[in-house]
């Protein structure tokens, strides 16, 4: 069940906290949680407001907010909070809303929030598991296409949410520079392959999905049920090898052309706070398949889209030497997904397999129909063909040493306040 729409979402409120009102990303519509430290204080869960973060461990143990969420607010990782049930976490957003926006609690609250600027974000979570989907559709037959002209899509495509389990050990928060791989690669006219660092070191602009309430092992989700294990978003930059992919991938998939790192965005925009974005679905292409039953729900196809913005931006060395802004490489929705989350959930237990609270899950790339909206460098140049041109004259076919790349994502629709998520960049450090 989706969480319904209530006063925290209501366009009209306001917080008494300096910049929060029209704040780009956090205004007191949002209020996502991360964990963050400061000089004086260890890692603790905060939630962010405007560019302020609130201390919730302190106001809870200050008696600001329900005495059952002081257990999961006193913890490191926010694991125990994406634990809490559909109903207990909307309670628990409802008293945070309060607290920043009822002027009756600016004495008590102020004291316990920080400059975001003085704060440095971690990983929310402590991640048992990782699972890469692949519902871009655009994504998957622009890809499909480079290597497979006539036939771009798998027969099972359409049919089947495709994914595969990735590398929790080596996520990282934004700002976390990404070394280089190495690994093997084999060009398609060479006699064996050889060793050394990727030449084709590219992005991939997907949506993290936060795992909330788990299931026990052998115990399917249901469909219907499937919003309620949801704890919220994020961004997520699937780095990928290119040149270490195409060599490796067959029979199993990739390797090491992805585990060398995953970026992601620290904040967690909440299911909760994703109510009034919710879409209807993309309807299928006349012929395709439906999905088989399990898969199939009517709530979740009025639902189970999101009206979300993503885009793309990098900055090269000279770029940032010359003091320019980052220059903007692709945009485009959410919503082109050809599988919703409540299926990937689905889809991922329906043979037994248990999740856990902090399991991620990644969309895969989500690309739109055009170029302007490619969520890959793979796609925008063609394989490396068709090098793309930036502002300032340089050209780029992959990612270089010392660019940063960049992704921002804003859910939006009208008669709401819009809300964003945070930063979600890294650098390319040379190989090791």
């Amino acid at each position: 069940m989706i969480p319904m729409i209530d006063e925290t979402h209501d366009p009209a409120l306001e917080s008494w906290v300096a910049g929060a009102n029209g704040h780009a990303e956090f205004p007191v519509q949002n209020l996502p949680y991360g964990v963050f430290s400061t000089a004086r204080h260890a890692a603790r869960i905060g939630v962010a407001v405007g560019d302020k973060v609130l201390d919730v461990k302190a106001a809870a143990e200050a008696g600001l907010l329900p005495k059952w969420a002081a257990a999961p607010l006193g913890q490191r990782r926010l694991n125990e909070v994406m634990a809490l049930s559909q109903a207990e976490r909307v309670d628990l957003r409802r008293n945070l809303s309060r607290l920043l926006s009822d002027k009756a609690f600016r004495l008590k609250v102020e004291p316990l929030l920080y400059d975001t600027g003085d704060c440095v974000l971690h990983l929310p979570a402590a991640i048992g598991d990782y699972t890469d989907f692949y519902v871009g559709i655009h994504h998957a037959t622009n890809v499909g296409r480079l290597f497979r002209p006539d036939n771009p899509l798998m027969p099972n495509y359409k049919y089947v949410p495709i994914g595969y389990h990735g590398r929790a050990s080596s996520i990282r928060p934004s700002g976390v520079p990404v070394i280089r791989p190495q690994g093997q690669s084999k060009a398609p006219d060479a006699q064996a392959p050889t060793f050394g660092p990727s030449r084709r070191l590219d992005y991939e602009l997907e949506l993290g999905v936060w795992i909330g309430p788990g299931n026990p092992l052998g115990h399917p989700i249901e469909i219907a049920e499937a919003p309620r294990h949801v704890a919220g978003f994020c961004l997520l930059n699937d780095w990928s090898a290119r040149d270490l992919q195409a060599w490796e991938y067959q029979p199993l998939g990739p390797f090491l052309s992805k585990n060398f790192q995953t970026t992601i965005s620290p904040w967690v925009v909440t299911a909760e706070a994703m109510t009034p974005f919710r879409l209807a679905q993309p309807a299928r292409p006349e012929g395709d398949p439906r999905p088989l039953d399990y898969l199939w729900d009517p709530d979740d196809q009025d639902h189970g889209a999101l009206s979300v913005t993503l885009e793309v931006s990098l900055l090269t060395v000279k770029m940032r030497a010359a003091g320019a802004s980052p220059a903007l490489l692709s945009r485009g929705p959410a919503s082109n997904m050809y599988w919703t989350v409540a299926q990937m959930i689905v889809h991922h237990t329906v043979g037994g397999c248990n999740l856990s609270p902090g399991d991620l899950l990644g969309t895969g790339t989500i690309s739109a129909p055009d170029k302007d909206g490619f969520g890959s460098l793979l796609e925008i140049t063609q394989g490396g063909g068709e090098p793309l041109s930036l502002p300032n004259g340089e050209t780029r076919a992959f990612l270089e040493d010392g660019d940063e790349v960049i992704f921002r994502g804003v859910a939006q629709t009208e008669g709401r306040v819009s809300i964003g998520f945070g930063p979600c960049r890294a650098h390319v450090l040379p190989a090791a």
